[in-house]
C-alpha cells in the first residue's frame, strides 16, 4: 500500500511550534512577509486562536507531519468589510513549488470561508514572487492594484501586488459571517 495523502485539518495551539518552524526562514530570509522577528510558538499559538474564533487556520498534515498551513483573518477592522479577509498560504521550503500542497490548502480554506459566510478574499503578494503569483491566480484571484514601494526589507523598498477573488454570491442582504 502507497503512502496515504496528506490531510487537511483544523490547526490547534499544538501545531504553534511547527507553524512558527515554517514561517521563520520567511521572515529571515526574504521579502515575502514583512515582519522582521518570527512569532515565537506563544506569538503563533495567538495567531492560531484569533483566526480560528473569526475566520480560519487549517494545517496540511503528510503522514502526520505538518508541512504548510493557511489562515485568513479579517481584511480591515470597520464594519461595512466583515464579509472580506485576508489570506495567506505558507509551505515547509522543501514543499514549495510543488504544484498542490498551496492549492489543497487554499481549496479548503476557501471552502469554510464560504460556509461561514464570508463573500471575498484579498491576498498582498511582496514582488516579484512568481510561484505566489501562479498560484493567486491560478486559485482565481484578479490583481486589483499594486503599492508601490510600500514596504523596506533586505535593503530594498517592496511593491506589494493586492489581489482578490470572489468566496460566494454578493447578494443585496448578506448573512453575518459566523
Amino acid at each position: 500500500m502507497g503512502a496515504s495523502a496528506p490531510v487537511v485539518r483544523d490547526a490547534t495551539a499544538d501545531d504553534a511550534a511547527v507553524c512558527a518552524a515554517i514561517y521563520t526562514p520567511y521572515v529571515t530570509d526574504t521579502a515575502i512577509t514583512f515582519e522582521l522577528e518570527p512569532p515565537s510558538e506563544a506569538q503563533m499559538a495567538g495567531r492560531i486562536a484569533a483566526a480560528q474564533r473569526a475566520h480560519a487556520w487549517l494545517v496540511l498534515a503528510d503522514e502526520g507531519v505538518v508541512v504548510g498551513y493557511a489562515y485568513a483573518g479579517p481584511y480591515k477592522e470597520r464594519a461595512a468589510y466583515r464579509w472580506s479577509c485576508e489570506v495567506s498560504v505558507y509551505l515547509d521550503g522543501g514543499r514549495r513549488r510543488r504544484g498542490g500542497d498551496g492549492r489543497t490548502l487554499y481549496e479548503a480554506l476557501f471552502a469554510r470561508l464560504a460556509d461561514r459566510g464570508f463573500r471575498t478574499a484579498v491576498a498582498g503578494i511582496t514582488l516579484p514572487n512568481e510561484p505566489s503569483v501562479g498560484l493567486h491566480t491560478a486559485m482565481g484571484f484578479e490583481p486589483i492594484g499594486t503599492y508601490r514601494r510600500i514596504g523596506f526589507k533586505q535593503g530594498m523598498w517592496r511593491d506589494v501586488l493586492w489581489t482578490q477573488r470572489a468566496l460566494g454570491s454578493y447578494d443585496a442582504d448578506p448573512v453575518e459571517p459566523v
